[in-house]
């Protein structure tokens, strides 16, 4: 067994694994070894990554190895003449870019490196890897290339997956990979909704789809009573197809559904994820959102029963689907309609049966219909979400004829995602320098995505340029600065923060409009055309409450705007439109958290040290950012917390984002399912518009019950 201490021996003569395992082991101190992990991702470099890099003598033979192999795309690099090929390079290594933690150089080169086609062999540093992502998404702008160099290589701006990983390769996936499909009431309409899954699996896409307007078991089809299977068979089938389209074998599908509250094939569809469930009906990999609306909240708490209502008849009925019915503004008229076939359950019984579910599984996703709907400024209704339950777009049904070709094209969602990255960017000190070349990067992503093979995704695509700014690294900045979460000055820096980005975003779209000499298609009759989506900004400052906040801003030379620039904005946004009719949406972040030393998304870390099991190398630890031995104190985890302090975190941050946030809430290990019913109502009333996951921690970390473990003790 290694000793735990360093001293008397040099770095080299451990293995970077066994470094990085010394950060989980405490010094002769008490003291976390932060210093191990440091040395840990030098010598993955010098033991590993160098003796495995591909050489080149200069830039010029590199760049010709890799065109003309077939690597990268020559069009790309034809864009831009030599000298400035050049000028970017010399640029991008000269900031001397090192990764702080061996998690972040081990995810960079296991994941997103290009390798040789045998993949044992590097052909990118991670310089190498942000310019041609930077050339790629500047098709040819020598400006603005330089500039989204500058904002990813300083860690401000981090492209979601698929955009950091494709862009600029030859052969490579999409630069988007998640999607929303509609499902209407008909065989068409589910045919091709699991072609498109297909499809989109195939190209490496998550895909999320709505089943609310499918008729229930037991409806009569074509006037024949007992006809309709319900949703479960098309929960397996689509579960069965993701599992097919699983990329080369490279990971499954991944797919989620979505289904109303008061769907009457509700309970079914939850039972589906009981541990004990039938295989029959059982579904094991595909994700459960359920959308509630407001009127179900108030059902349970006047303790009633809540109906449910059958989708067809609902059509029938009011000429639309389903889910375009506000069910809490047409709930005791569909009731007394005799013309809509319904039953009932007791309302408490089914928050009581969804909290069961979510205790066992985690699932379902929720989605606060009602308040996402208030919030939305989009004509138009929102039903579903996504995969992450941070996408809440607008979409259209489509019509088919028999033969499955469109009678009428209607649109669906993709998603453009990337993350600023809060501790870097309010160092930046030119906040809105920052959005604004954030903002372009990710139109540019959507303006170069063409999915014909799911037209509805191309329609939609093309006439929304819609994309998701994300955030990541709250809980590290805050931490760095002596905050705590979920604190009265945490929350006041949350909503500051975000009003300000919701601002900058808001001009850079404004700005891109005036240029293209277009708006996204709806925005005459969207609540920015008519000014009002800005009268909370305008009658009132979005400054900080606490001095302590006041002093923090001022220091870092960040303006924040008021609300005469609210006006100035809402009057520019008024006169030349907008061109993104979506513009932020903050995702969980994953994998580029690591590579970016951030904690994830905006919640709470899960562990001072956390634990990832990675492959054939095993357990890797990962450091929460910016901790040292001296401000610990600031670094409680998430099932600390507790699920309280994130929903408040989190309704700060909400308010401003036109899109949803991925919230995962925390639950100490003797949590009950009332506990989880509290939250749930805490979420809705705060103004939350979705759930993510529930998480409880477990009783014990299975096999770190090792005395002196950092990650057992903390």
């Amino acid at each position: 067994m290694l000793d735990h201490s360093l001293k008397g021996a040099t770095a080299s003569a451990f293995d970077y694994h066994a470094l990085n395992a010394m950060l989980n082991l405490y010094d002769d101190q008490g003291h976390i070894r932060f210093d191990a992990d440091r040395m840990a991702a030098r010598q993955y470099f010098l033991q590993h990554v160098n003796q495995n890099t591909v050489f080149f003598h200069s830039l010029d033979e590199k760049l010709r190895y890799l065109v003309d192999e077939g690597y990268y795309e020559a069009a790309v690099l034809d864009q831009y003449s030599t000298d400035f090929i050049h000028r970017i390079w010399d640029a991008a290594f000269a900031r001397k870019f090192r990764f702080p933690t061996f998690l972040g150089a081990f995810k960079y080169y296991t994941s997103y490196t290009l390798k040789t086609r045998d993949g044992q062999r590097y052909l990118e540093r991670f310089e190498d890897r942000v310019v041609m992502v930077a050339l790629a998404l500047a098709r040819g702008d020598e400006t603005q290339a330089m500039a989204f160099m500058q904002e990813i290589l300083s860690g401000r701006f981090q492209p979601a997956t698929p955009t950091f990983l494709n862009a600029g390769k030859s052969s490579r996936g999409e630069l988007i990979s998640c999607f929303l499909l509609r499902v209407e009431d008909n065989m068409e309409s589910i045919g091709r909704a699991i072609n498109s899954s297909l499809q989109l699996s195939k190209r490496g896409g998550g895909v999320a789809l709505m089943l609310t307007n499918i008729r229930e078991a037991g409806a009569p089809i074509k006037g024949i009573e007992n006809q309709s299977s319900g949703i479960i068979p098309v929960m397996k089938l689509l579960e069965d197809s993701f599992s097919y389209a699983n990329q080369l074998g490279a990971r499954q599908g991944a797919g989620a559904v979505y289904l109303n509250a008061h769907h009457p094939d509700i309970l079914q569809f939850l039972d589906t994820k009981r541990e004990n469930a039938d295989e029959k009906i059982r579904i094991k990999t595909l994700s459960l959102g359920v959308v509630i609306p407001d009127v179900t909240f108030d059902l349970a708490k006047r303790n009633e029963d809540m109906y449910l209502f059958s989708p067809h008849d609902v059509a029938k009925v009011y000429g639309v689907p389903f889910s375009e019915i506000s069910v809490t503004e047409k709930y005791d008229e569909m009731v007394g309609d005799k013309r809509i076939r319904k039953r009932k359950i007791n309302a408490r019984a089914f928050f009581q049966t969804l909290a069961e579910i979510q205790f066992e599984s985690g699932y379902p996703y929720i989605m606060f219909e009602d308040t996402v709907n208030r919030a939305n400024p989009i004509a138009g209704r929102i039903a579903m979400s996504n995969l992450c339950s941070e996408i809440l777009q607008v979409n259209e049904p489509s019509e088919f004829n028999d033969d499955l070709s469109y009678r009428h094209l209607g649109t669906d969602i993709s998603c453009n995602l990337g993350s600023l990255n809060i501790a870097m960017a309010m160092d930046g000190a030119d906040l809105g320098a920052t959005v604004e070349t954030a903002v372009r990067a990710l139109t540019a992503v959507s303006e170069m995505s063409a999915i014909d093979s799911v037209p509805s995704i191309r329609r939609g695509n093309d006439e929304s340029h819609a994309i998701g700014l994300g955030q990541m690294n709250l809980h590290g900045f805050l931490a760095r600065e002596r905050i705590h979460y979920g604190s009265t000055e945490g929350v006041d820096f949350t909503r500051v923060y975000f009003a300000a980005v919701a601002f900058h975003a808001l001009r850079a779209s404004n700005a891109l409009a005036r240029e293209k000499g277009q708006s996204f298609k709806g925005f005459a009759a969207s609540r920015y055309a008519d000014g009002t989506f800005f009268d909370k900004y305008v009658t009132r400052d979005w400054l900080p409450a606490t001095d302590t906040v006041r002093a923090l801003f001022d220091r870092f030379g960040i303006a924040l705007p008021d609300r005469a620039a609210w006006a100035d904005l809402r009057d520019a946004v008024m006169r030349d439109g907008l061109y993104n009719r979506n513009l932020q949406a903050v995702p969980p972040t994953g994998s580029i958290s690591y590579i970016n030393n951030s904690t994830s998304s905006i919640h709470p870390i899960v562990s001072k040290i956390e634990i990832r099991k990675e492959g054939k190398i095993g357990r890797v630890y990962y450091p929460a950012p910016f901790m040292t031995n001296d401000n610990l104190e600031f670094y409680r985890d998430a099932y600390d917390i507790g699920p309280d302090a994130i929903i408040d975190t989190y309704a700060a941050a909400t308010e401003h984002v036109d899109q949803g946030l991925s919230l995962t809430l925390f639950f100490p290990a003797e949590a009950t399912t009332r506990d989880i019913n509290r939250a749930q109502i805490h979420a809705w009333k705060s103004g939350i518009k979705t759930i993510y996951y529930v998480r409880l921690r477990q009783t014990a970390l299975e096999g770190t019950e090792v005395q002196g473990c950092v990650s057992c003790t903390l």
